[in-house]
């Protein structure tokens, strides 16, 4: 297998593993680099979603809410 077959054979491989193995290396020297880092101290996190189901009775609640009970049997007559 000589090297123009190599090459008509595998040439996805052969430019999407540099590829990739590039953007890695470029992506931890960005997360590295300190000049793109924020100070800790200056750093004020976002604030939080926070999400909860208000009262039984309310239309949002109504989804969650337990299925109704099953009517009683009806007494059989003879």
């Amino acid at each position: 297998m000589g090297l123009a077959n190599f090459w008509r054979n595998y040439k996805v491989l052969i430019v999407t593993v540099p590829g990739v193995g590039l953007i890695h290396w470029g992506w931890l020297k960005l997360r590295a680099n300190s000049l793109l880092m924020k100070d800790p101290q200056q750093y004020i996190p976002e604030p939080t979603i926070v999400t909860f189901i208000s009262a039984a009775g309310s239309a949002l609640a109504a989804p969650f809410a337990a299925p109704p009970a099953a009517p009683p049997a009806a007494a059989k007559s003879k």
